[in-house]
């Protein structure tokens, strides 16, 4: 559940489905068993040593009680300690804390190897899952609740696996000293299964009361990362604004809902814990009672009575282990229902086996970054339509083409599908509705890659990864250093870059927050230009240039697509501005989702009112042979 403002926003569905997890006790052991099968080794390392651990505190008593029998007796008995039973003693006490010991740091380490394998491998899962997951599910989905699922919905889905072992390793030590307490005195064993009922008892209640406020909490944690991810991500507005009180206000409703969530678990937990701690010491002072009793009477010897004191002793911490793997279990099942959400989810974008033909993709460029012998791709959109989840069409019956080398100019008033048609081309949405062929063939048909290897975007907000210059037009693909100066030249973005002290190596900082709003479109448009693709999508991607670096990069392409024979790259281009516009061969105005009218732009100022108003608001034409001239003088 989201908060806004002071109001409460249902849950989403994920959310709701964790809620309803039934038998959480049952539903979170089996989990766990199974992200133990996938680490079988570690795992089963861990348990061993926990036996070995727990089994050696039973040893110990057993242990304690031989030495209070035969040595410590017989030497007050005698009024001296003989060498031999006192080396023996001495060797018995050091190889059960050696045998503790051992088991207590192989445990740890096999467990802890354990829990960071299966977390390493959820957080992978679901990362493949987020890629390979289609761009209209991500749509419905906040990023803060994605970061909530990746991380702090897979720690708590496998916090209780590293103490798991221990909790089986002290199941097996009731067990175990509920058979040697009753080898011992029968008495006394009643004592150990009253003691056993009240653990299990109290262990029930702990995790039946735990159980609905650690879900509560779990998915309040997920609603303030979602709060504190929008703040972050629209700083800029909340400062400009001013609403910082407001964020602030909304952020710490969420804030203090999870806090009370947590208090109100930690109060349980703050009761199991001394109760836990109460009950061996209880059952200590019964055991000396009634053992002491039976000592007097000759029905115990005391090594027997040290022995199950020292059993009852010694349980008090690993009981407490039993209660924390309770207290996690509740949260780790509202954490995996929430990751397996996730992992359910099936829409995913459909791909064929075809192989886009990547000639032209590898084509050189010139000195100034031009393109020499790149084949467009011939594209051919019919009847499209499409709407996001929950509002309406944004794209209706739609027929677009663009020939293989041409440039068609996408304009239209703000929110008339231009960006969206742009996303269907690339294929970051399928449409609902209609065709997309990209030469000739369904895009759908394409092997997963082939469309983005020969497509490049510049989208209409330029973002910026927290690293170099290199990176960010390289995005890891593996091109040269001179392949990213051509796209840095064709961009224009080769002088600034230039200049900065480490060049290709500058670190631009979050988001590019040593860079202009003009300087990051530039990068932004080299990451597209540096594949060389067959075709260019530009969304209104120099609307932060000035009017000299615009007629610039535009004159560069009106030279990579007219020049020549047709066949060159193919661009489809949303345009905002008039030099854009100028740039094209077909100019098609879209209004409402419809393409209105389409044609030169002469064409559109006679026969399409609304056309001529943008361009009026806009501003006026540059023609493109002067666009041209400015390029190649510059």
């Amino acid at each position: 559940m989201a908060i806004r403002g002071r109001e409460r926003v249902v849950a989403s569905e994920d959310d709701l489905n964790a809620i309803r997890t039934r038998h959480p006790f049952r539903t979170g052991l089996a989990g766990l068993a199974r992200g133990g099968a996938t680490e079988p080794g570690t795992f089963a390392v861990s348990i061993a040593a926990a036996l070995v651990q727990c089994g050696s505190l039973v040893v110990a008593s057993v242990g304690l009680g031989w030495v209070t029998d035969t040595v410590i007796e017989p030497s007050f008995a005698a009024g001296e300690v003989g060498a031999g039973a006192l080396w023996a003693a001495f060797a018995v006490v050091f190889g059960l804390a050696a045998m503790k010991v051992t088991g207590l740091v192989v445990r740890r380490v096999a467990s802890g190897i354990t829990q960071f394998r299966v977390q390493a491998r959820s957080r992978r899962q679901v990362t493949r899952q987020y890629l390979a997951l289609g761009f209209g599910w991500h749509l419905r989905h906040p990023p803060g609740r994605l970061l909530s699922n990746a991380v702090s919905d897979v720690e708590a889905m496998w916090q209780p696996i590293m103490p798991l072992p221990f909790a089986i390793g002290v199941t097996f030590m009731l067990v175990a000293a509920a058979v040697t307490v009753a080898f011992a005195d029968v008495v006394l064993a009643l004592v150990t299964l009253a003691l056993i009922v009240a653990i299990v008892g109290v262990n029930l209640w702990y995790q039946r009361v735990l159980a609905p406020r650690a879900r509560r909490a779990q998915q309040l944690r997920g609603s303030v990362s979602a709060i504190a991810h929008e703040s972050f991500d629209g700083a800029e507005v909340v400062r400009t604004l001013g609403l910082a009180d407001h964020e602030l206000e909304r952020f710490g409703a969420a804030a203090r809902e999870l806090r009370d969530a947590n208090v109100r678990s930690g109060r349980i937990t703050s009761l199991f814990d001394p109760v836990i701690e109460f009950l061996p010491t209880v059952a200590v002072l019964g055991v000396l009672l009634l053992g002491c009793a039976r000592v007097a009477d000759g029905d115990l010897s005391a090594g027997e009575l040290v022995q199950v004191a020292y059993l009852f002793v010694t349980m008090a911490f690993p009981l407490q282990v039993i209660g924390r793997v309770l207290s996690a279990l509740p949260m780790s099942v509202v954490g995996r229902e929430r990751v397996e959400a996730v992992l359910r989810a099936d829409e995913f974008p459909e791909y064929g086996e075809r192989d886009l033909d990547p000639e032209g993709a590898g084509a050189a460029l010139d000195a100034r970054g031009i393109a020499l012998d790149a084949r467009g791709i011939a594209v051919d959109a019919r009847g499209i339509g499409f709407g996001y989840p929950g509002g309406r069409p944004v794209l209706r019956d739609l027929d677009l083409g663009a020939e293989p080398g041409r440039v068609v100019a996408l304009v239209g008033p703000t929110g008339s599908g231009k960006s969206t048609l742009v996303q269907v081309l690339d294929r970051l949405v399928d449409p609902e509705e209609g065709i997309v062929r990209l030469d000739g063939e369904d895009a759908r048909s394409y092997a997963p890659g082939r469309i983005a290897a020969a497509v490049g975007l510049a989208p209409q907000h330029a973002f910026l990864f927290d690293d170099s210059v290199r990176f960010n037009v390289d995005l890891g693909r593996g091109y040269g250093d001179d392949r990213i100066w051509e796209a840095l030249r064709a961009a224009s973005a080769d002088s600034f870059v230039a200049a900065l002290p480490d060049g290709l190596d500058a670190d631009l900082g979050e988001r590019g927050a040593t860079l202009s709003g003009g300087q990051k479109q530039r990068l932004v448009l080299a990451r597209a230009l540096v594949s060389r693709p067959r075709l260019l999508l530009l969304d209104d991607a120099t609307s932060a240039l000035d009017a000299r670096v615009e007629r610039e990069v535009i004159g560069r392409l009106a030279l990579a697509t007219r020049s020549g024979a047709a066949g060159r790259l193919t661009v489809v281009i949303v345009a905002s501005r008039a030099s854009s516009i100028a740039l094209a061969d077909e100019i098609v105005f879209l209004d409402g989702g419809r393409i209105v009218a389409r044609g030169t732009h002469d064409e559109l100022v006679l026969a399409a009112p609304g056309y001529r108003e943008l361009v009026e608001a806009y501003g006026s034409a540059i023609a493109v042979d002067e666009l041209t001239r400015a390029a190649v003088h510059a």
